[in-house]
């Protein structure tokens, strides 16, 4: 695990949680919108805790724990997230990420902070994301830790949805909702880290840059060859698309339709577009051809192949079937 700094729009914040010392609560649940550094914060933090002679509150980076914590090796350190499993598909053996965490590493939690720690009146930390993740089982065991937590242990819980978190979880953490950088903010800090068309990141991210960084994926470059089959509409020709689409996979693909189809929303109702402020024209156009009964049923239709976008079927022939219904909400719009 790499020894991360926060973002510059977190200095604040992180400087508070550092500075409570004895007073902090012993789970810290960070939550907000994916795609603003959570997790960086979170990790940035554990770190803090654990070095031998941090510097202004912040990781040393050069001590032997933060050496540990950097080669994933840390005895005080637990990072719980939903782990990889092997899967046989015909005569090939692939690995693919599960969507849940799961109970066993919930009790594997639980036998390790029995023991005593590495240090003498050391501190533990343990990371858990997303904590939605967890199955209700998993919930359930987690809540018996948070009740009676072990001495000098500091969990830090990191959730894109804590609306869908149990009550019982909730009630037994600090909440802490993450700042979102400002425009300026984000652009700024793009433009150091010498990110190509940060303006346009900026907006096709929703204004979370990190989440589309953390992809490895030149999205400028891939919007480029898939816009074009967009903005045709009713004429989009499906065969064409379709490759372009998938070359990131289903569930990058129907993000991709996701966010088209809100702007196409917005300016059918004079709303500033969210997504593609520079493709104004385009969307007022389709904004005038489209059904929007139709619209909003395949909105929803997404919603739901989103669910189950990294299922191994035939995820060519699904979209396919998918670009076929986005023709179709802008055929034949009845007269008013």
């Amino acid at each position: 695990m790499l020894i991360t700094q926060e973002y510059p729009w977190q200095a604040t914040l992180f400087a508070q949680w550092m500075q409570a010392g004895q007073s902090r609560h012993h789970a810290l649940l960070l939550h907000g919108k994916t795609g603003i550094g959570k997790l960086a914060f979170a990790r940035a933090m554990a770190a803090a805790l654990l070095c031998l002679q941090p510097e202004h509150g912040h990781a040393c980076g050069q001590c032997q724990s933060c050496h540990w914590l950097s080669e994933g090796a840390h005895p005080d350190f637990r990072e719980i997230t939903p782990e990889d499993e092997d899967s046989a598909e015909g005569s090939k053996k692939k690995t693919r990420k599960r969507q849940q965490i799961l109970i066993d590493q919930i009790r594997a939690l639980h036998d390790y902070l029995s023991l005593s720690s590495h240090r003498v009146e050391g501190m533990r930390v343990v990371l858990i994301h997303p904590l939605e993740a967890m199955n209700v089982a998993a919930s359930n065991a987690l809540l018996k830790l948070l009740e009676e937590p072990p001495q000098r242990t500091q969990f830090l819980l990191v959730s894109h949805q804590r609306q869908a978190l149990l009550p019982t979880i909730l009630s037994r953490c600090m909440q802490v909702e993450m700042p979102v950088p400002s425009e300026s903010q984000g652009l700024q800090w793009m433009q150091l880290q010498g990110i190509a068309q940060p303006e346009w990141l900026w907006h096709y991210s929703g204004g979370a840059p990190i989440t589309v960084l953390q992809d490895d994926l030149d999205w400028y470059a891939w919007y480029q060859q898939f816009q074009p089959h967009l903005r045709r509409g009713a004429e989009v020709d499906v065969v064409a698309a379709v490759p372009v689409l998938i070359k990131q996979g289903m569930e990058a693909a129907i993000q991709v339709l996701q966010k088209w189809l809100l702007d196409v929303w917005l300016s059918c109702h004079q709303q500033p577009l969210r997504y593609h402020p520079s493709e104004a024209a385009a969307l007022q156009g389709l904004a005038g051809r489209v059904q929007l009964s139709r619209l909003l049923a395949f909105q929803q239709q997404l919603n739901r192949f989103k669910m189950t976008a990294q299922h191994p079927l035939n995820q060519e022939l699904q979209l396919e079937q998918l670009l076929l219904q986005y023709k179709k909400i802008f055929e034949d719009k009845p007269n008013k």
